[in-house]
C-alpha cells in the first residue's frame, strides 16, 4: 500500500504542477492580448482590469482587489492612475467613511466601450475553436478551480489563527 499511496501523492503533485503550469501560461497570453485590446483605447491590461470591475457598480479598492485576486496596493496605484487620467473618480462610500469608492468616469466607459470590438472578435475566435460548449465548460472549470483554491486559502488561514 505505501507504494500505491506514493504514486497516488506523486500522481496528484504533477496534476497541480500541469494546473499551475497550464494557469501561468494563460496569465501570459491573456495579459498580452489585454494590452493589445486595451491599447488603441489609450489604457493597459491593468487599468482595464480595474475599470471593468466597477463598470457596474462603484467598488472600494479593498473590493476590486478581492474580485480580481490581487493586492490592495495594486488596485490603489491603478486607481490613482486612472483617476489622474480622467477615466475614474473617488466617490463617497456610504457604508465606510474612509474606503471611497471607484466609479468610472464617461471619458472611462468610452474608453472601455472602444475595446468591445475587438474583445467581441477574439470571444468569437474562442468560441469557434474551442466550440460553445466546450468555451462555456472552459469558464465553469477555471471558476471552479478559482473558488476551489480560495476555499484552500481561507482555510488555511483560519488554521493558521486556531
Amino acid at each position: 500500500m505505501p507504494e500505491e499511496h506514493a504514486a497516488g501523492v506523486r500522481a496528484e503533485q504533477d496534476l497541480l504542477s500541469r494546473t499551475a503550469l497550464g494557469v501561468f501560461r494563460l496569465n501570459g497570453q491573456f495579459l498580452a492580448v489585454s494590452e493589445e485590446l486595451a491599447g488603441p483605447a489609450g489604457l493597459t491590461a491593468a487599468r482595464w482590469q480595474v475599470l471593468g470591475a466597477v463598470l457596474r457598480e462603484p467598488l472600494p479598492v479593498a473590493g476590486i482587489a478581492r474580485a480580481m485576486g490581487i493586492t490592495r496596493q495594486s488596485v490603489q496605484r491603478v486607481a490613482d492612475l486612472l483617476v489622474a487620467q480622467g477615466l475614474a473618480e473617488y466617490a463617497a462610500n456610504p457604508a465606510h467613511r474612509r474606503a471611497k469608492l471607484v466609479r468610472p468616469t464617461e471619458e472611462g466607459r468610452a474608453a472601455v466601450a472602444r475595446i468591445g470590438p475587438g474583445h467581441a472578435d477574439l470571444a468569437h475566435r474562442l468560441a469557434a475553436e474551442l466550440g460553445p460548449e466546450g468555451f462555456a465548460e472552459t469558464a465553469r472549470v477555471l471558476e471552479r478551480l478559482a473558488r476551489a483554491m480560495e476555499t484552500l486559502r481561507t482555510g488555511a488561514e483560519e488554521g493558521a489563527q486556531g
